[in-house]
């Protein structure tokens, strides 16, 4: 697969950064439009107004998951519809069973202190 084969669609934006991690990891467009399309967890992403879906990939020998993050909504600027991408930002494979996603404790005293 080649980087110029993955192309922009009305329905999804492809960032370069998710161009080379497809590449890196040997996933197809097919493989994170499944993700996208039907994710077995939904967290929120670490960035502002992403979303992170996953999907299970197991084989009999290993446990991993892909992991797709993406930012909904991006209204197309270039017609005059209002169509709306969602932008795919990243992709990465997570080797084994992630962590559900947690709130991060805060101590009393930092409490105090704000």
């Amino acid at each position: 697969m080649d980087i110029s084969s993955i192309k922009n669609t009305r329905e999804f934006f492809w960032t370069n950064r998710s161009k080379y991690k497809l590449l890196q990891y040997g996933l197809s467009p097919t493989t994170i439009k499944s993700v996208i399309r039907r994710p077995d967890r939904t967290e929120t992403g670490i960035a502002p107004k992403t979303t992170a879906v996953m999907k299970r990939k197991d084989t009999k020998k290993t446990k991993r998951e892909v992991w797709v993050m993406l930012q909904s909504r991006i209204k197309n600027q270039r017609s005059m519809i209002n169509n709306s991408k969602t932008k795919i930002i990243s992709a990465w494979i997570y080797p084994g069973v992630s962590p559900k996603g947690k709130d991060i404790y805060v101590p009393e005293d930092v409490w105090k202190e704000l």
